[in-house]
């Protein structure tokens, strides 16, 4: 995962990487100064180096000399092998409440120049939407710019998270949108959508897969990722019983199209305390795969750069492989002729797999026979404190817990017992079997149902242990279990500390600095 690591670790912000020539490009804001936007650089698209900074905020009396916000890299449709960096500027002569967007232009993507010639920075026209700041919330949004290019149907359009002027104040989120009629010429249209429900749809970005139109925009009312869909550009743009694309915590995603395949980088906040004082921490993970369903839904899948971490692969086959956790004497083990039974009729029973881990990625098919609860264990110590993840087939949803005995314990804060988080996946009949995998790499957390990213989480409250199942009053049968040792890889080139060790080794040379 890359991560801060300087004074403070919540400095990473809102997220852009683009990919060209076998190389990851990640723009992101640095917070809470808003100052400048950083550059990283990855071959992997999980392993960073920094690089020279893209630009800075601007000179005193520049539209942009307050704050910079999120920002979105693209191709020139003008010039061949020159790119566009359209970004969200502040001022300080308005007190940073009126939004604009500005663009800079680079050829190699390392070194920008600001555009102030044409009509840049754009400013939002009040047809449709709250233009002044003496409406609405007493400041103008018009920031997230995404560049949507269709070179076939022609299109160009700018979308940014603007409001409209009219209805309930904090239901006038919308994904406004500008169209490029020419060069640089920018007309404003109606909203692209409108869910009239939020009070922002932030970091909109539009797509295109399996013949749909794909909307996808973070929320803040729940900290999350949410998607629709249409069958034209224009809409009416829909969404399914469950829209949420990645659960809370989850935030400001961006695709970025690499080959035939779409990936979506987000970055993680999480509560941190550091020396007693209460913070949020961010970090991005790897990125998720996107893929459309048979019946249109959007499933997040784990990344393929995994694959090239698997360092050994141990297959579990026998039963006395699994030994239990708490001894409860309802518990049980069964060859079941090729496939593992474990059954706890009565009460709770961990059933772990040989040896400790760290990093890993297991896979098995699963089963629920009859009733009752079922799940699986992650970093567990032979007290049982680890990571505990929750499986309800029958509502389709999951939730991973930390839980586990509190080092300093004080009578009833005797054990911590904390929610992490919770997501859904596609159910089918509860009865037939499941294939589930988890990856734990450092920090990040991952867990898919049916090849569905379900879970995706960074917590470093346990970093090793022993690993596998558990049942509550539940029969499970499990085939196919395997176990991949991850070879964790180093951040960056220079010494650099982590959320969970120091690392001084440096990063493969072919990596470049940039020009």
């Amino acid at each position: 995962m890359y991560a801060s690591h300087g004074f403070l670790r919540s400095d990473i912000g809102d997220v852009d990487v683009v990919y060209d020539d076998g190389l990851f490009h990640l723009f992101h804001l640095v917070l809470p100064n808003h100052d400048f936007i950083a550059h990283a650089v990855s071959r992997d698209g999980m392993t960073w180096r920094r690089v020279k900074n893209a630009i800075f905020v601007g000179d005193p009396g520049h539209f942009d000399d307050d704050m910079l916000w999120t920002m979105h890299v693209s191709r020139d449709p003008e010039r061949p092998g020159a790119w566009r960096m359209f970004y969200t500027g502040l001022s300080r002569a308005e007190y940073g409440r009126v939004q604009r967007v500005g663009m800079a232009r680079s050829d190699d993507l390392y070194h920008w120049t600001r555009c102030e010639k044409a009509n840049y920075p754009l400013e939002i026209e009040g047809s449709w939407y709250e233009s002044r700041i003496d409406e609405g919330r007493s400041w103008v949004s018009f920031r997230d710019p995404f560049f949507y290019h269709d070179p076939e149907e022609g299109h160009r359009l700018l979308l940014a998270a603007a409001r409209v002027n009219h209805g309930p104040v904090i239901r006038r989120g919308c994904v406004g949108v500008a169209r490029e009629t020419a060069p640089d010429q920018f007309e404003f249209e109606e909203p692209l959508h409108k869910p009239g429900l939020y009070d922002d749809v932030e970091v909109p970005n539009l797509f295109r897969l399996g013949g749909r139109y794909y909307l996808v925009g973070s929320i803040r009312e729940d900290t999350k990722i949410h998607y629709w869909y249409a069958d034209d550009l224009r809409g009416p743009y829909m969404n399914f019983d469950d829209n949420v694309l990645l659960p809370k915590g989850n935030y400001a995603a961006r695709i970025c199209q690499v080959e035939d395949r779409l990936l979506l980088f987000n970055f993680f906040q999480r509560r941190e305390f550091v020396y007693g004082r209460e913070t949020i921490g961010r970090l991005l993970p790897p990125p998720k795969e996107l893929v459309a369903g048979k019946n249109g839904h959007l499933i997040p899948r784990s990344f393929g750069g995994f694959d090239t971490l698997a360092k050994s692969c141990t297959s579990i086959t026998e039963p006395h492989e699994l030994r239990t956790l708490f001894g409860n004497p309802h518990a049980s083990v069964a060859d079941g002729g090729g496939e593992i039974h474990i059954s706890c009729i009565s009460g709770y029973e961990a059933f772990l797999l040989p040896g400790e881990r760290d990093d890993f990625r297991l896979r098995a098919r699963i089963q629920l026979e009859g009733l009752g609860k079922c799940g699986l264990v992650l970093r567990s110590s032979d007290e049982g404190d680890g990571y505990f993840l929750a499986l309800d087939l029958v509502k389709g949803y999951a939730q991973i817990r930390r839980w586990g005995a509190n080092p300093h314990a004080e009578f009833e804060h005797a054990f911590t017992y904390e929610g992490l988080q919770r997501g859904s996946f596609l159910t089918h009949d509860p009865r037939e079997s499941w294939e589930t995998e988890i990856v734990a790499h450092g920090p990040y957390i991952e867990f898919s149902m049916n090849g569905q990213v379900t879970l995706c989480i960074a917590d470093d409250a346990y970093s090793s242990g022993r690993i596998g199942f558990y049942t509550e009053s539940a029969k499970v049968k499990l085939d196919n279990i395997t176990v991949e040792d991850l070879h964790r890889a180093v951040a960056e080139e220079e010494t650099v500390y982590t959320s969970t060790r120091q690392s001084d080794v440096p990063m493969s040379p072919d990596v470049p600095m940039g020009p």
